[in-house]
């Protein structure tokens, strides 16, 4: 959808609406909602009553939060996985400071600097189906709220070198890059890295691969983009748009052997191409759909490459302890392009359904 479409689900008159009001602003805090009107969704701003954590719980002041392609899909309807409800609280990153603790809770203590966990009940090991119904943004664990109330064990500490405005990026897709890669991929330096577009994932992917000593290659349809990854140390670059049959440029900066590994975010229209750059017992982790998702994988080109593809729906509060980990030692900070200030969410969308950053749209609050 492009940026012109998008007023019809967040209308800059329906924008501001702000309910529930309260002359006691200290009782009260500010979240934006989803709500329906007619067929279409739109952004909300309203008052409510300022949340308190139960026993076992945790209130944290959130101070920035980030959007994910995830969220744009909710909007639309158009996310597999389950849509926004009624008078939920979009966006699962956000990353704030401990403002009051529940009786029980050991892991945190007043001002604390955290991030919540993209699903609030996956803590380590395998997921389970309802750790993977915990997933937050669109309903009441959404983080586009002054205040949150979370479980205790649903937060993770930031690393100290941060902003709060670039922790905010690290919930969804920095835990879905850095398990992608080093989970699943088991990344080692030297390995040649492919990253499709200059989105969240596919630049977070970037900085944790050179960071790691691997040869990055990174695709985007704008050059200057491009110079931008360069900037950051990318091995190698190729314009899609003026190189069609980009997969052919890519096998060539590998040598000819092709990249070990992939994060395929594109979907139908690019998962062909990433495969014909798969080098042999290479990895593909299979992420997105900005195209729409594929419906068939290509069973006999994985098997003719001896290569494997895994399914990463981000991952579990261990993955997001160890990418933390990983973070701190080499120092990488995430890029954030474009910085809104919560007053101005529905921007904040409308920037993020053009297309036009690199790496992370983020909103302060």
């Amino acid at each position: 959808m492009h940026a012109s479409s998008f007023r019809r689900f967040a209308p800059a008159a329906a924008a501001l609406v702000l309910l529930v009001p309260s002359a006691n602003a200290a009782e009260t805090i500010r979240q934006w909602q989803f709500t329906q009107s007619g067929d279409a969704l739109e952004l909300a701003l309203r008052e409510v009553p300022a949340p308190t954590p139960a026993a076992g719980e945790v209130a944290v002041r959130v101070r920035a939060v980030s959007l994910n392609r995830r969220d744009l899909m909710m909007m639309q309807g158009r996310y597999g996985r389950g849509g926004a409800a009624a008078n939920g609280v979009p966006l699962s990153d956000g990353a704030g400071e401990v403002i009051a603790v529940g009786s029980g809770v050991t892991r945190f203590k007043v001002g604390d600097r955290v991030a919540g966990i993209f699903f609030e009940d996956w803590l380590d090991g395998d997921p389970t189906p309802a750790a993977i119904a915990s997933a937050r943004g669109g309903n009441s664990g959404g983080m586009l709220s002054e205040v949150v109330v979370t479980g205790g064990d649903s937060l993770v500490t930031i690393p100290a070198h941060l902003t709060y405005e670039e922790a905010a990026t690290l919930p969804c897709v920095g835990v879905t890059a850095w398990v992608g890669l080093f989970k699943r991929g088991r990344l080692e330096a030297g390995d040649f890295v492919l990253l499709e577009g200059t989105g969240g994932v596919s630049v977070f992917g970037l900085q944790l691969a050179i960071a790691a000593g691997a040869k990055a290659i990174i695709t985007s349809s704008s050059d200057e983009k491009l110079a931008r990854a360069r900037e950051l140390g990318a091995f190698g670059t190729v314009n899609y748009r003026t190189n069609p049959d980009w997969q052919v440029a890519v096998r060539e900066l590998t040598g000819g052997a092709g990249v070990d590994h992939v994060l395929e975010v594109g979907g139908q229209d690019t998962l062909p191409k990433a495969l014909q750059a798969l080098a042999h017992g290479g990895h593909i982790a299979l992420i997105g759909g900005l195209s729409g998702f594929a419906s068939d994988l290509p069973v006999g080109a994985l098997m003719g490459l001896n290569a494997t593809a895994s399914g990463i729906y981000v991952g579990s509060r261990a993955d997001f302890e160890s990418l933390n980990a990983f973070l701190s030692e080499h120092e990488v900070k995430p890029i954030v392009d474009k910085v809104f200030e919560l007053e101005e969410a529905p921007a904040a969308f409308e920037a993020m359904d053009s297309g036009d950053f690199f790496g992370k749209v983020v909103i302060r609050l």
